[in-house]
């Protein structure tokens, strides 16, 4: 097969959606197929990487998403494709790339939409406080996702959470859950030495994996350890990401045990952070799967998650669900921390083993073949 994927906000700081694709283009090239990767870039360009030929379009920064890029050339994308011939057609992104899914359907390929987040959660982040009130939010999100379903193929969400828009108005979704590489992220990748840099002997330290923007609702993090603090634990909040409220966001953990480290760049210094913390935290009320997440449980870390989001499903009995404030992260933080060591980590990884990428690659070529049938016919 020929399989071409399109994205937007896919650049060098970017987390999820890049694993995602990634990991995707390499499951598919490790199976014999053709991978084509479309992405946003500060300049075009062409190149062969182990998950495909990644095709850079020069693109310009969208101001206040801390660098993220969309592709506005949709002309050079469609001619691109043209070029490529897919078999099938995947789309990650909501904004100017949508539009891709007609021209697949004109030409009878099968197309798969990514939700790789929620609609009505992405409005309800970003509107103004007041007219986020005012305007009916969900109604906007079932109008925008009805015109997503119309133009592809196939709808796939990662979780139940991802899915209940849709299921709301009343259209189809699959749901394939995304995976984690369980060779690359182990509880082996424990490090002494990455514990003594960042955190004291009678700390409990903790990491937060994220982007620092308003819908990842980071302030949750770091007021949990001033309410930590205040209780008398000792802990150590290390904050691996970067985005537009960073400033803000060092601001607000003035005085407090809190290291920022920007964006990781060091994959080897990122894994052991994942397995040497004691607990990950997940703030994000409108995360629709959170691979960081996955990530950590992988690396035998449990996490504490917002119950609002998707990633209770995820992380199942091996992390805690709290709602959306300091008092009640930092209670699941203890919570984790009473646990027995041993334990909390050995389910935590057992909880990874069920979720690796091949199911989710082996799940996606099969529907591709299913709708390839389809169209054939």
């Amino acid at each position: 097969m020929r399989i071409a994927h399109i994205a937007n906000f896919y650049g060098p700081t970017s987390g999820g959606l890049r694993t995602a694709m990634h990991a995707l283009g390499a499951g598919y090239v490790a199976q014999g197929h053709q991978m084509l990767l479309v992405v946003p870039g500060p300049h075009d360009g062409a190149e062969e990487t182990p998950y495909g030929r990644r095709i850079t379009v020069r693109s310009p920064i969208v101001p206040g998403t801390g660098g993220y890029r969309v592709i506005l050339r949709t002309r050079r994308v469609r001619r691109v494709l043209r070029d490529f011939a897919p078999d099938v057609l995947e789309v990650s992104d909501r904004t100017t790339l949508r539009g891709i899914g007609r021209w697949a359907r004109k030409r009878r390929i099968p197309s798969v939409f990514f939700s790789h987040e929620r609609a009505d959660g992405i409005l309800r982040a970003n509107l103004p406080h007041l007219l986020g009130r005012v305007l009916p939010i969900a109604a906007l999100a079932d109008w925008h996702n009805r015109g997503t379903s119309r133009r592809f193929t196939t709808v796939v969400c990662t979780t139940d959470f991802a899915r209940a828009e849709f299921e709301r108005a009343g259209l189809a979704a699959v749901k394939i859950p995304l995976g984690v590489d369980l060779e690359r992220f182990t509880p082996a990748n424990a490090s002494p030495a990455v514990r003594e840099r960042f955190a004291r002997d009678d700390e409990s330290l903790i990491l937060m994996a994220s982007r620092l923007s308003t819908e990842k609702r980071p302030e949750i993090a770091i007021d949990a350890v001033r309410v930590l603090v205040e209780r008398g634990r000792a802990v150590r909040l290390v904050s691996a990401g970067t985005g537009n409220i960073d400033a803000a966001m060092r601001a607000r953990a003035a005085g407090l045990p809190v290291t920022f480290l920007g964006f990781v760049t060091d994959r080897d210094l990122f894994t052991q952070l994942l397995a040497t913390a004691d607990v990950v935290v997940a703030p994000g009320p409108i995360e629709t799967f959170g691979l960081a997440a996955l990530e950590a449980l992988a690396s035998g870390t449990p996490a504490v998650v917002n119950a609002a989001s998707a990633l209770p499903e995820v992380v199942a009995d091996a992390g805690i669900a709290a709602a959306g404030t300091a008092e009640a992260f930092a209670d699941g933080i203890e919570a984790v921390l009473r646990r027995d060591v041993e334990t909390r980590r050995r389910a935590a990884r057992t909880r990874a083993e069920t979720m690796p990428w091949s199911v989710t690659v082996a799940k996606l070529l099969e529907l591709h073949r299913e709708s390839l049938a389809a169209a054939r016919a």
